[in-house]
């Protein structure tokens, strides 16, 4: 059943900003895992270890929000790297009632094996989608994730369209 939701242009499920960007973001990400699977990483796992190689080690909430992930999440995407010895996870240094992440040797020769993989789909991306367009794309994105969408939104009550 279509609902309309106002008179915006938006007519309903076919129109959710959250919808076509998880589809985008599902297509994105068996592509990008394709290239990943001989290095036996998949996106979020690559994700999580390029950041940790690129900030050092990190609280557990402040990858969560560095990542845009929810603590649970993250920390369900983290058991295996650390099953793998690819992370470590430890007492905080700073609060000892936090958990920090760290960065293994296991875990940056595993990311350095695979950035080649990330690399040809990062070309591969650039050549399907254009190069101008995926650098706007990958700065719109980047302005979305930084978007306040809380101060803005409608009241709990108003029409939402059946997803």
């Amino acid at each position: 059943m279509r609902t309309n939701v106002s008179g915006d242009g938006l007519s309903g499920p076919d129109d959710c900003n959250c919808l076509a960007v998880r589809q985008a973001a599902r297509h994105i990400t068996q592509f990008y895992d394709q290239f990943l699977a001989p290095s036996g990483l998949r996106t979020t796992q690559f994700s999580i270890l390029a950041k940790l190689r690129r900030l050092g080690p990190m609280t557990i909430n402040a990858l969560a929000v560095d990542l845009v992930m929810d603590r649970t999440t993250l920390g369900r995407n983290l058991l295996p790297l650390e099953r793998d010895g690819l992370i470590a996870v430890e007492t905080g240094k700073r609060d000892r009632r936090s958990k920090e992440v760290r960065l293994t040797e296991t875990g940056a020769a595993r990311f350095r094996a695979g950035v080649k993989g990330w690399t040809e789909a990062q070309k591969g991306f650039a050549s399907a989608f254009g190069a101008r367009r995926t650098t706007e794309l990958r700065t719109l994105l980047h302005a979305v994730a930084a978007t306040e969408l809380g101060a803005n939104t409608p009241a709990l009550g108003s029409v939402i369209p059946n997803h």
